[in-house]
């Protein structure tokens, strides 16, 4: 099998990042320079494979998972948005299914609004504190990364999104946690509507490269992405991790495939919503439909 050294330094990086480790700290424990590891996550290779499984025991993963062979598995929410960055940076379109609504069309306020959502939803008693809200700021950063991609003129992209989860977004409010005053929770739900808002405005002018269509129906909770490269190779990327009202980060585990099975499951689904969704105008009316309903 022919290694694939610049796809093995990504996902050596995207471990990195997710364990929270610097490059210098990683060096060290692996007793190599700096420089070396440098090379190894730019795809400079080769890379002996013991050198490799060295590293993947360091990163709490293993070494078909840095070859990517079979599915690679992410534990850390971290490291798998970092992997998905840099698979949509060298792809040529992106389907997604996030629900309530997808962060990469959010509007520029809202990573504040999932950084304080993100921090506020943190347990009193959680161990280490100081060092779960440095993952948010190390989180929020890498999110914000894919998002400028897209609105960069970067792969073209289809979204999917529910109409129930989109009004349970309205009812709830772009929250962290319901422990909180009610003037904050009234300024939430503004929020939460802005960015439904927003949502119809694209449906409606419908930009280049942009396209997303609405269900009104309940759609599955697991989310997925399918991303085909420039050369063809199709992925799909599914996920426990929430980026809306009430998000999830810290515990689930995601995954990244080629498999042929699991990319055509997903690829069958995703035409099987799409062919339900409302489009452009018509979806637009939808979520405006949302936006007039009653929030109680």
């Amino acid at each position: 099998m022919a290694i694939d050294y610049v796809q093995v330094g990504q996902r050596l990086r995207a471990h990195r990042v997710g364990s929270g480790m610097s490059p210098e700290q990683v060096a060290e424990r692996l007793e190599i320079s700096r420089a070396a590891l440098y090379n190894y996550e730019k795809g400079e290779g080769p890379v002996k494979l013991e050198t490799l499984e060295r590293i993947a025991e360091l990163l709490d993963t293993s070494l078909p998972s840095i070859l990517g062979v079979g599915t690679e598995y992410f534990s850390s929410a971290i490291a798998y948005f970092e992997r998905l960055r840099q698979i949509e940076a060298a792809s040529e379109r992106v389907l997604v299914y996030y629900e309530p609504v997808t962060f990469l069309l959010t509007s520029d306020e809202y990573p504040k609004l999932l950084r304080d959502m993100l921090i506020e939803g943190l347990p009193e008693q959680l161990p280490n504190r100081k060092k779960a809200q440095a993952e948010i700021e190390s989180l929020v950063s890498i999110l914000s990364e894919r998002r400028a991609t897209i609105s960069r003129g970067g792969p073209s992209f289809a979204g999917i999104i529910g109409a129930t989860q989109v009004r349970r977004l309205l009812r709830t409010g772009l929250i962290g946690t319901y422990d909180l005053p009610k003037a904050e929770r009234e300024r939430r739900r503004q929020a939460a509507r802005r960015e439904v808002e927003r949502i119809a405005v694209i449906m409606e002018n419908e930009p280049v490269g942009i396209q997303i269509g609405i269900v009104d129906d309940t759609l599955p909770n697991q989310t997925f992405e399918i991303c085909r490269s420039r050369d063809g190779t199709m992925l799909v990327a599914v996920s426990p991790f929430r980026l809306g009202e009430l998000p999830n980060v810290r515990l689930g585990v995601a995954s990244v495939t080629a498999a042929q099975e699991a990319v055509d499951l997903y690829q069958k689904l995703a035409d099987q919503m799409w062919a339900r969704a409302a489009k452009g105008v018509n979806g637009a009316a939808l979520l405006r439909k949302c936006l007039k309903e009653p929030q109680i």
